[in-house]
C-alpha cells in the first residue's frame, strides 16, 4: 500500500519545529517530537511491518528484557561501561547458552534497548542502565508477569461476555487471567514478591515526567500559601492515601518555605514501614479513606491516582467522607489524575485506560465525568491544571454549599 508523501512532508515540517522547541527547553516539546515520531513511523511502515511489529518484534523485546533481568545481563552491561561486554562473556557470568545470549542481544540491540559495539560486543544504553535498577527492573517484573496475561486474554473474556464492558473487579480480565476471584489488589497482597515490585515501580511511573508541584504547573503559592489560616487549621495539606509520602517529599523540596503541617495518611501496613527520617517532612497517620476524615479543616485534601483505582461508586464514597471536614470557602479538593481529554488522547493515556480495565475494570475518566462524580459527592470543579503534553492533571474542587 503506497503512503501519501504530502503527510510525510507535513510531519518531517513539524518535527522540525517541535526539534526546535526542544532545543529551547519550551514545555512539553519532549512529548511533542516523541508524537510526531510515532506519527511519522505510522505513515511510513506498511501494514505487514505493522503486524511484524506488534506479532513478534515487541514481544520478543518484553520477553527477552525479561530475561535479561533473570540473568542480570542489564548489571553486567552496566559494570563493563565503555568498552562493553561480549556474548561469550555474558555467556560464561550468565552460565547461559552462548548463542542463546547472542540472540538475545542483537534484538535488544535492534529495538533500541542496548547498544551494539561491534561484531558480538554491547554497550549500556539509559534505558538498560535503567533497568538495573529496582524501581524500573520491577516495572518489567510486574507488568510482564502480572499485566500481561491479563492483556493476552483480554480477547478470549471479551468474547466470552459477548462484549460487554468489564464492571466487576472480582470477575475480570485479570481474573480469567490469573485464575483466580480476588481482585488484583488483593491477589497482590497474597504475592509478596509482585506486591514488592508493584510498590518499587511506582515510584519510578512518574519519574521525569512533570509533577503538579512544579513550576507552570499549579500555582502553589497562589493557591495554597496565600490565604492560609492557621487559626482554621495549622495542616495546609493532607496527601489522603499517600503511600510513602513520595508527593509530600518533594512539595516540601521544591517550596521549602510552606506555612503549616504536611499529613501523610495511608493504611496501618504503609505507614509502620515509613522510616523515622519521615518525621521531619510531614506526620503519618493511620487512615481508611472510606471513613471519616479526621483532620478539619486544612487548607487541601490531596488525592495522588486514588480515584483511578475505583469504581465510580466508591469514588463518591470516598470523596463523601472528606467533605464534612473541609471548610467551605477555604479548604481545596485537589486531585491528581490522568483526565482524559475529548479527543487526540496520547497512548500513554489511552494505554493506562486498558491497565485500568485489564487489571480492575475500572477507567480512567474525562472532565465530564469527573465533574459527575464531584457534584454527587458534594464539589464542584474549580479549575483543571495540565501541564504542557502532560500525563496526569490536577482537578481542583470545593465544596459546593448551594448543596447543603
Amino acid at each position: 500500500m503506497a503512503q501519501d508523501p504530502s503527510q510525510v512532508d507535513t510531519i518531517l515540517s513539524q518535527l522540525q519545529t517541535a526539534g526546535a522547541s526542544y532545543k529551547a527547553n519550551t514545555p512539553g516539546a519532549r512529548e511533542k517530537l516523541m508524537s510526531l515520531s510515532y506519527d511519522l513511523i505510522s505513515k511510513l511502515e506498511l501494514p505487514s511491518e505493522s503486524i511484524m511489529r506488534m506479532g513478534w518484534a515487541e514481544p520478543a523485546k518484553a520477553a527477552n528484557c525479561r530475561t535479561a533481568i533473570d540473568l542480570k545481563i542489564f548489571d553486567h552491561l552496566k559494570e563493563s561501561g565503555e568498552a562493553g561486554i561480549t556474548a561469550k562473556e555474558l555467556a560464561l557470568k550468565t552460565s547461559a547458552d552462548e548463542n542463546l545470549i547472542l540472540r538475545i542481544m542483537r534484538h535488544l540491540a535492534a529495538m533500541n534497548v542496548i547498544n551494539e559495539k561491534s561484531e558480538n560486543t554491547y554497550s549500556n544504553t539509559t534505558l538498560s542502565d535503567a533497568l538495573s535498577e529496582p524501581r524500573y527492573r520491577d516495572g518489567i517484573l510486574f507488568l510482564y508477569d502480572v499485566a500481561r496475561p491479563s492483556f493476552q486474554h483480554l480477547p478470549e473474556y471479551l468474547r466470552n461476555t459477548n462484549y460487554a464492558l468489564p464492571t466487576s473487579v472480582t470477575d475480570g480480565p485479570f481474573q480469567a487471567a490469573h485464575k483466580t476471584d480476588l481482585t488484583a489488589f488483593a491477589w497482590l497482597d497474597k504475592t509478596p514478591p509482585y506486591l514488592q515490585a508493584f510498590n518499587n515501580y511506582m515510584s519510578a511511573y512518574r519519574s521525569g515526567k512533570p509533577s503538579w508541584v512544579d513550576p507552570g504547573f499549579y500555582p502553589v503559592s497562589e493557591r495554597l500559601v496565600e490565604g492560609f489560616n492557621p487559626e482554621y487549621s495549622d495542616v495546609l495539606l493532607v496527601d489522603v492515601g499517600g503511600g510513602k509520602g513520595h508527593d509530600l517529599h518533594e512539595l516540601r523540596e521544591k517550596h521549602p518555605q510552606l506555612p503549616g503541617k504536611l499529613i501523610l495518611q495511608d493504611r496501618e501496613a504503609v505507614i509502620s514501614s515509613l522510616s523515622e527520617k519521615d518525621g521531619g517532612v510531614f506526620e503519618a497517620l493511620s487512615h481508611d479513606f472510606f471513613t471519616a476524615q479526621p483532620v478539619k479543616h486544612a487548607r487541601a485534601y490531596h488525592l495522588h491516582s486514588i480515584l483511578h483505582n475505583w469504581s465510580d461508586d466508591d469514588c463518591v464514597k470516598i470523596l463523601r467522607q472528606l467533605r464534612p471536614a473541609m471548610k467551605p470557602g477555604y479548604s481545596r479538593l485537589l486531585i491528581n489524575e490522568i483526565v482524559v481529554p475529548p479527543q487526540k488522547a496520547g497512548w500513554p493515556i489511552t494505554s493506562m485506560d486498558h491497565v485500568m480495565l485489564i487489571l480492575a475494570a475500572i477507567q480512567e475518566r474525562t472532565e465530564a465525568h469527573l465533574v459527575e462524580l464531584l457534584k454527587k459527592a458534594g464539589f464542584r470543579l474549580v479549575k483543571i491544571y495540565t501541564y504542557e503534553s502532560g500525563q496526569e492533571s490536577l482537578v481542583e474542587a470545593e465544596v459546593d454549599e448551594s448543596q447543603s
